[in-house]
């Protein structure tokens, strides 16, 4: 009987019947001896098994995640020290997953960690961030964490644990503690500021805490705060960057009904576009790709030396001028270099693109900027100019020039457009790379002998 009981798929009635016995009977048998019935076919998975390119096997011979292989640059975590890590992209640019796979990694290398997810609501939390296509619980080649619905936390065999909350309440991030966080659409969370206020207030455990934050951006205040917060290192991925997981269609279409509009910088490009009031808009430099010309009247570079360690960049902007139009050549722009570091860079631009000019901003020290330039090895001349009227005033002329169609981009300057079209907004931040270019693009007019007029020193 217990062979019969356990080794078949009979239904236990059957087998009671086979032996004449009661099936209560057969039941208490099956408990006092222990028997127990073969265990029923697992259920087809919901979602179909994973691409073998996603996972590997390690020198153990166990599946474990490919993602270090797979993963697209704005995808890996920066390099160095950092305690904030944004990740803005456009829809379906892998945010989520770059999320998923970061926080996941973490938890299986920390024993005992404890972590926290952060969700527009506790529906996105558990169907995106937890639950989704590429949410914690469904990455190729990692452990699959149990959640407990009840008390909102995922666990891990080793003991770490992350805890979801959704930014609808920033208050219930008043008392935990964690030592790293993953925050996901934080432009959409109904109180960004505050929410992320207390979460970085409950980031105290471990040596170094860190939070990623992954998003597509929208033209708020907090995200532009964040942005220019010491430690916060930004990475940045357009749709496209993305297209071979996605549906054929997507980016086609889309393209075809937003394409060149504000709508599509922001959820296609991944890009902080502008206000109400901006100088610069989406649809403008949508256009402006193209190629360079074979010669050039004049090349400039245009400098915005970094004033303190405020976390601002040094804005380096090489353009050039060719039959009445304008050419912007490349971006040398460049974070957290020292004086030398950053007047060393500006020297590499304009060797590598023949510069007749340095166009340098001395609001910061005139003499000093002259003087950091020259010791750099800056070959060409160096030209200083003053910012005396509001950055809207003095970009309005060359927010004429794009608008004229008479501006030309010779490549992708992502992070260029952005500030682009922060100029003139209430919050503009720190825009770096815009005034050198409008710096850059004004001496070009201005020596062309048509256009605005700057001063020289």
């Amino acid at each position: 009987m217990q062979l019969e009981y356990e080794t078949t798929d009979r239904p236990a009635a059957d087998i009671a019947a086979h032996y004449g016995v009661t099936l209560s009977r057969l039941a208490k048998h099956a408990s006092i001896y222990g028997w127990r019935k073969l265990p029923r076919a697992a259920p087809q998975p919901l979602t179909p098994p994973p691409d073998p390119a996603q996972v590997m096997q390690n020198e153990a011979g166990e599946t474990v995640s490919a993602w270090d292989r797979i993963a697209h640059s704005a995808q890996r975590a920066p390099e160095g020290e950092w305690s904030t890590w944004l990740f803005q992209g456009g829809r379906g640019a892998g945010k989520t997953r770059a999320g998923a796979e970061w926080l996941a990694a973490r938890a299986e290398a920390t024993p005992g960690g404890v972590f926290a997810l952060i969700g527009p609501t506790m529906h996105d939390l558990r169907e995106v961030m937890i639950e989704g296509v590429s949410g914690v619980r469904n990455l190729p080649g990692r452990e699959r964490p149990i959640y407990e619905h009840v008390r909102k936390r995922l666990s891990w065999k080793n003991g770490a644990t992350a805890y979801a909350f959704s930014a609808e309440e920033p208050e219930r991030l008043r008392g935990p503690q964690f030592e790293a966080a993953w925050a996901d659409e934080f432009c959409i969370w109904p109180k960004p500021a505050e929410t992320l206020a207390n979460l970085r207030l409950a980031m105290r455990r471990g040596a170094a805490p860190q939070l990623v934050v992954t998003t597509t951006p929208k033209p708020i205040a907090a995200l532009r705060a964040l942005r220019v917060e010491p430690g916060c290192m930004v990475t940045h991925a357009a749709t496209s960057e993305n297209a071979e997981y996605l549906a054929p269609t997507f980016i086609s279409g889309l393209q075809r009904l937003y394409g060149g509009t504000r709508l599509a910088a922001q959820e296609l490009e991944g890009l902080l576009t502008e206000g109400d009031c901006a100088l610069f808009r989406a649809e403008d430099l949508a256009r402006v790709r193209g190629a360079k010309p074979a010669m050039f009247d004049r090349v400039v570079v245009g400098v915005d030396p970094p004033a303190g360690a405020r976390g601002a960049a040094c804005g380096i902007i090489v353009a050039g001028r060719a039959a009445g139009r304008f050419y912007v050549l490349a971006d040398f722009s460049a974070l957290g270099l020292s004086p030398f570091g950053w007047a060393s860079r500006v020297a590499d631009a304009a060797r590598a693109h023949g510069a007749a000019a340095i166009i340098a901003e001395a609001n910061q020290g005139g003499d000093m900027v002259r003087a950091t330039l020259a010791q750099a090895g800056v070959g060409c001349p160096i030209r200083l100019v003053h910012a005396r009227h509001a950055k809207r005033a003095g970009a309005e002329p060359i927010a004429a020039l794009y608008e004229q169609g008479r501006v030309v981009h010779c490549g992708a300057f992502p992070a260029l457009e952005e500030e682009l079209m922060a100029l003139g907004a209430s919050e503009e931040g720190l825009l770096d790379r815009a005034d050198a270019l409008v710096w850059a693009l004004t001496a070009l007019s201005e020596a062309g002998g048509e256009g605005p007029r700057i001063r020289m020193l």
